[in-house]
């Protein structure tokens, strides 16, 4: 009895410490398109148009324009951007080419996903994806791994036909992200994330400057804030490891101890 206890207690505690985890692991559930994303694209960095993740966001352009979108993400996140282009009922092959970048402008590599696609003649729309790898909340200066901040979209057709220049088309991007929890956390994080204008923003803080004048070129944060990683689900694992650790020592001994009194020989032995 004493042993289906001490078992009952250990998963009763692992089931417990296990569920906070298991929802950080889940998709955040994506925002419903209300009407605040933009309809219109950027036409480099400094203008690239913001829109928050999951939401759509769709502009019209001419093929050789370059497109530009921006949208935050944070630590622990792993951001999969998607976007269709619509082409127009006439037109040769056209190659299409989805590019992300950090907020310090560093082109980020894509886990998966066909980040360059080639539409056939007379298709009527491409699709292009691009996983990037997951955000971690600190890294080394010479490193290019994804950290907190603005990350810019970049959409644009290459080796086009000097025909085709001008062609009409219409655009979708949307972002989402999966939790991916304390297997990415890493032991540091950022004093500020990477975002246009936040230096700027930071020193007219600290000199009591009046808010209208610090320079900010990105508006958008996550829905709960920058996190910069210091919590994670990894905190409860070690937790449930030493619980386990020490009810296994209790159970052990419980199941090795004797009675606590001598053996009896036998008579003349």
């Amino acid at each position: 009895m004493r042993i289906t206890r001490v078992l009952g207690a250990a998963l009763l505690t692992l089931g417990l410490a296990a569920w906070p985890a298991a929802a950080d692991s889940t998709p955040a559930p994506s925002a419903s398109d209300d009407g605040s994303a933009p309809t219109s694209a950027g036409t480099s960095f400094r203008t690239a148009a913001e829109f928050e993740q999951g939401r759509q966001a769709t502009a019209g352009a001419s093929t050789g324009d370059y497109l530009y979108w921006s949208f935050p993400a944070d630590a622990g996140q792993r951001p999969t951007v998607k976007a269709t282009v619509k082409l127009p009922d006439a037109h040769a092959a056209q190659t299409w080419q989805l590019d992300v970048y950090d907020g310090l402008r560093r082109r980020q590599a894509c886990q998966y996903g066909a980040q360059t696609r080639t539409a056939a003649q007379g298709a009527t729309s491409v699709d292009l994806a691009c996983t990037l790898r997951t955000v971690r909340a600190w890294s080394e200066t010479w490193a290019d791994d994804p950290l907190p901040g603005t990350y810019y979209i970049r959409l644009t057709a290459v080796n086009l036909a000097t025909a085709d220049l001008g062609l009409p088309v219409s655009t979708e991007v949307r972002v989402d992200s999966k939790d991916v929890g304390g297997s990415a956390a890493v032991d540091g994080s950022l004093a500020k994330p990477l975002v246009p204008g936040i230096a700027v923003t930071s020193n007219s803080e600290d000199s009591d400057e009046d808010s209208s004048s610090s320079a900010v070129l990105s508006s958008i944060e996550p829905d709960d804030g920058w996190s910069s990683g210091w919590w994670s689900d990894r905190w409860v694992w070690t937790a449930v490891g030493g619980v386990l650790a020490a009810l296994a020592g209790v159970g052990g001994y419980a199941l090795t101890r004797g009675s606590g009194r001598p053996s009896r020989l036998p008579p003349g032995a």
